[in-house]
């Protein structure tokens, strides 16, 4: 180094050693936290209809071969048969669990880089990989309960009492553990979303700078914005399948299906095909 002025995010060390200065502030934290949750709770009251026909595809021919009704269908039927509330049942939980995990996700992402930037002095993509699917797996084991409640409301329309009445089932019929039914295959959804969304995301972006006319902007965002949200989309159907059919499973001797994710996978594939695991 040369005698310039010192680098204020460093403090020097009597041993000679420079150690940096904590990078982020608990109001940065904070923000994080609010705007990610905010925007993902906004995002989700629109797409939540999808949410519910998703779901609803998932669970169509549970272990069986057949002809599969398709999204335009469903909606019709659903709408015809229930009423257009129907394609928002489950929305309390769903926006409770998405200001949680979008905060958490999103808001963890920051902090866990900066760390990892202290301890292995590098940022580079595989290093951006991790931190975000750790923010990911983490904010989605603390949030499985309102996920699997969520899940329950948007395939039972008959249900009364609403979210608290539905929990109180839960606990009482199929114990406490009953609400982290299917956290290995979420964890393990969340930790590949948010890596295949990260690389996908920088990888794509670089490549249109590099072969077509977009420069930095909203088209460039948009456009690759698009790419990974495909592509994330395809690579973690599967688990979101999985987690389904384990969230909905109840612990009762007649509709214990499915010991554990990979066994779920395993029936699925056997029984309905590879095709099964990218229902919805």
């Amino acid at each position: 180094m040369g005698s310039g002025s010192p680098n204020p995010n460093s403090l020097p060390l009597s041993s000679g050693i420079t150690k940096r200065k904590w990078g982020f502030s608990a109001s940065d934290v904070i923000y994080h936290f609010g705007t990610s949750g905010i925007s993902v709770a906004a995002a989700t009251s629109i797409t939540h209809p999808l949410d519910v026909l998703k779901v609803r595809l998932q669970m169509q021919l549970v272990g069986k071969r057949g002809p599969l009704i398709g999204m335009g269908r469903l909606l019709t039927q659903t709408v015809k048969n229930e009423g257009p509330t129907s394609l928002y049942l489950g929305l309390m939980p769903a926006l409770i669990r998405s200001v949680l995990y979008g905060g958490l996700r999103l808001g963890l992402y920051e902090p866990s880089k900066y760390i990892c930037e202290l301890a292995f002095d590098s940022t580079n993509i595989l290093l951006k990989i991790a931190c975000g699917a750790f923010s990911g797996a983490f904010a989605t084991a603390l949030t499985n309960p309102v996920e699997v409640l969520k899940v329950r409301l948007q395939m039972n329309p008959d249900s009364k009492g609403g979210a608290i009445r539905e929990v109180r089932k839960i606990v009482s019929e199929e114990r406490i553990t009953a609400l982290w039914k299917g956290v290995g295959p979420a964890m393990a959804r969340a930790g590949a979303l948010t890596a295949s969304q990260l690389a996908t995301y920088d990888e794509s972006k670089r490549a249109l700078i590099r072969w077509t006319s977009l420069e930095e902007g909203f088209p460039l965002h948009l456009v690759s914005s698009t790419v990974a949200g495909t592509v994330s989309t395809l690579v973690t159907a599967p688990m979101d399948m999985i987690k389904t059919r384990l969230m909905l499973q109840r612990n009762t001797a007649t509709d214990t299906k499915y010991r554990n994710g990979f066994h779920c996978a395993y029936q699925v594939v056997s029984t309905e095909g590879t095709r099964g695991l990218y229902k919805g």
